[in-house]
């Protein structure tokens, strides 16, 4: 009789196992798709801002007597971070003129510095 009982018992729970397995995959599958539809908007999102650094970028350095190459450009959503350093504080705004007239961009937030001459002080 208690071997029954105890049969019985591991049935339930073999069950309940079973259950509770199958419900745990079947919501993995429906997040999932969700997910992969997801990643692809983010991979596109990525995909455009990538292309509008690019494009601040180039506008940059077609800027007459801009030096470029200090400067990096961070695009996000349309919102333009430029950073690093520039040889001339003439060219501070400058950038941040070249940076708004490029298609897509909604705002700019200009960081750039001055770079200081090596070697300087003793």
């Amino acid at each position: 009789m208690k071997t029954v009982n105890l049969l019985k018992a591991l049935g339930i729970a073999l069950c309940l196992a079973t259950v509770s397995s199958a419900y745990a995959q079947s919501s993995d599958a429906t997040d999932s798709g969700t997910t992969a539809s997801t990643t692809s908007r983010t991979k596109t999102v990525k995909k455009a801002d990538r292309k509008l650094g690019l494009d601040v970028r180039k506008a940059l350095s077609k800027t007459q007597g801009f030096d470029v190459s200090n400067v990096y450009v961070r695009a996000r959503g349309g919102a333009v971070t430029l950073t690093g350093t520039v040889p001339d504080a003439a060219q501070i705004p400058q950038a941040e003129d070249a940076a708004k007239s490029v298609a897509g961009v909604k705002s700019v937030s200009n960081k750039l510095t001055v770079a200081t001459p090596n070697g300087g002080g003793g």
